[in-house]
């Protein structure tokens, strides 16, 4: 089911196998998404294939490509950034905040037994909410939708220790790095460049991210340099040298070794496999 309000749209689906049309999740392809996956479930993000440990909530950006494997009763949240991009407000839990500029760690965050009912029981409000016809169900589906960003937000810092207080300026430097790094990684390829535009030595980034990663600054820019490639790759007619300089690689040879290095795999056998 979808609702329209004006240019504003939102929509509550059922996430399974055997519910989905093929075309469903194309139709909603740039929507921003909210996903509710249970424990057990198997689904696919990009090209991941992932087993939830327990119920989990999923924060999809526009464009990441998601489908189900094994899954049954999930439910997919879904709305465009007129319905809902609160910016001017708390910059956390905006469609532009941590849990949609997370260029660390696909944004799972896991829920206890008390946390998933209590998520569950705002889906099912939004359900109830959808069948409405008054003038305040725009707002009551904006207010249920800002309750789950909300109380998601605050679960992610616990799970990552960064709840209290003398910790918000961490929070926000991670948010602000993984926002540059989803600006700019087409033109902007090296730690130097995002320490340049953060205003720090590369070597004070690095510190900064090892507080929530594993991975160095350097690996998150080429992992998302390489995931926009597969996408690429798999989803569109481009050529090998038409992805590489999309990229910004002049030398498309180049661009290959890069691909290789860090997949395994020549970008034309990736494509295959994929087909």
């Amino acid at each position: 089911m979808i609702r329209e309000f004006s240019f504003k749209q939102f929509g509550n689906l059922e996430f399974s196998k055997s519910s989905l049309q093929e075309h469903t999740l194309t139709e909603i392809d740039g929507h921003i998404k909210i996903l509710f996956i249970p424990e057990n479930a198997i689904i696919q993000v990009d090209f991941q294939e992932i087993e939830m440990k327990t119920d989990s909530l999923l924060f999809i950006n526009p464009n990441v490509v998601l489908k189900p494997c094994e899954t049954i009763g999930g439910q997919l949240m879904h709305f465009n950034k007129d319905f809902y991009c609160v910016e001017i407000h708390d910059q956390e839990v905006a469609c532009d905040g941590i849990l949609y500029n997370n260029v660390f760690e696909i944004p799972f965050i896991n829920l206890n037994e008390e946390q998933s009912a209590e998520i569950q029981k705002i889906i099912r409000d939004i359900q109830v909410e959808m069948e409405q016809e008054d003038s305040s169900t725009e707002e009551m589906l904006r207010i249920l939708l800002k309750m789950i960003i909300l109380k998601s937000t605050r679960i992610w810092k616990k799970q990552h220790q960064l709840a209290s207080g003398d910790q918000q300026a961490d929070v926000q430097f991670l948010r602000k790095f993984s926002k540059l790094v989803e600006q700019h990684y087409k033109t902007r390829h090296t730690v130097a460049d995002y320490a340049d535009l953060l205003f720090i030595t590369p070597k004070n980034l690095s510190k900064k991210i090892g507080l929530v990663s594993r991975e160095t600054p350097n690996e998150i820019i080429k992992n998302r340099i390489i995931l926009e490639s597969k996408r690429l790759l798999a989803h569109t007619t481009m050529t090998v040298k038409e992805i590489a300089y999309s990229l910004n690689y002049e030398d498309d040879a180049y661009f290959i070794r890069f691909f290789i290095k860090n997949t395994g795999i020549s970008p034309i056998t990736f494509r295959k496999q994929f087909k």
